[in-house]
């Protein structure tokens, strides 16, 4: 492996991401469901990071394009999700934080989203890395399930090619067989060696991709411990996708963690994150 690269700071809406900072908590509904019940979660989730003290990022997805199943629930939109984001962020004050699946979808979204984010599926393709590069914004690239760590210098180095170096890596584990994914906690450390902020996503982790047939399933159960070996690795950033109601959300219900679980995990986080980063 190589040497690290002196580590980056990389700042959006008065939010940094850096590996020496105290992690910052990115978190909403996996999709879009209305206008007011994203301004009802990002209420409750900026009121629980204030209390924490932790910097936060409210993330939610107009469209989930890589549905198990085609009869799957895919989103509100890219026109009336961009404006709810909107909205969130001007009622709260904090980055919003979105996917985008193709190069024609990024300079809209560009034009309203702190954040654009390459999903796990996506992030080798070049044309979309490049396009999301150019547009200056802060670029969250998750790490493939199938690709080691390591690979993800070379991902980096596409977008740095735009000029673009407001990157962050995020990992959410590895295929293991079929249906079932590992979070290696060695690929922390491995992808911080680019210098680039890293962020774990602990609700995707604990997917079972997949795994109800026409859908995908998980255990939210395993999340809060996968955040906590995460922080306790010197993270820059924990992603964990939160929900009112996760019995009936249209996607991801079995992962997401009810709004009661986080006040007490973000307690649980600071300490630790005091902890390593001193």
């Amino acid at each position: 492996m190589t040497a690290a690269l002196p580590t980056r700071r990389v700042t959006v809406g008065g939010v940094t991401f850096a590996a020496d900072l105290p992690f910052v908590f990115v978190s909403g509904p996996c999709q879009i469901e209305s206008r007011d019940h994203s301004l009802r979660l990002a209420e409750h989730l900026a009121a629980a990071t204030r209390t924490a003290g932790v910097p936060f990022v409210f993330k939610a997805s107009y469209d989930k394009a890589n549905r198990t199943s085609g009869l799957g629930r895919r989103g509100i939109g890219l026109d009336e999700g961009l404006r709810i984001l909107g909205d969130v962020r001007d009622a709260f004050g904090c980055p919003v934080l979105t996917d985008v699946h193709a190069v024609d979808q990024v300079a809209a979204v560009a034009d309203v989203v702190d954040i654009l984010q390459i999903p796990a599926f996506l992030c080798r393709q070049t044309d979309l890395l490049l396009a999301a590069g150019r547009t200056g914004r802060v670029i969250n690239v998750k790490k493939g399930q199938f690709l080691a760590p390591w690979d993800m210098t070379a991902v980096a180095a596409k977008i740095e090619s735009t000029g673009n170096t407001g990157i962050v890596l995020c990992d959410r584990g590895a295929s293991f067989g079929y249906n079932t994914l590992v979070s290696d906690m060695r690929a922390l450390p491995i992808m911080a060696r680019t210098g680039y902020p890293v962020m774990f996503d602990a609700t995707h982790s604990v997917q079972a991709p997949g795994g109800l047939g026409d859908s995908s399933g998980g255990d939210r159960s395993f999340a809060p411990v996968l955040a906590r070996a995460a922080v306790a690795a010197g993270v820059a950033a924990v992603f964990a996708e939160a929900h009112d109601d996760p019995a009936n959300a249209p996607s991801d219900g079995a992962i997401m963690l009810p709004l009661e679980w986080i006040a007490p995990l973000l307690a649980k986080l600071v300490a630790i994150d005091a902890v390593v980063k001193g």
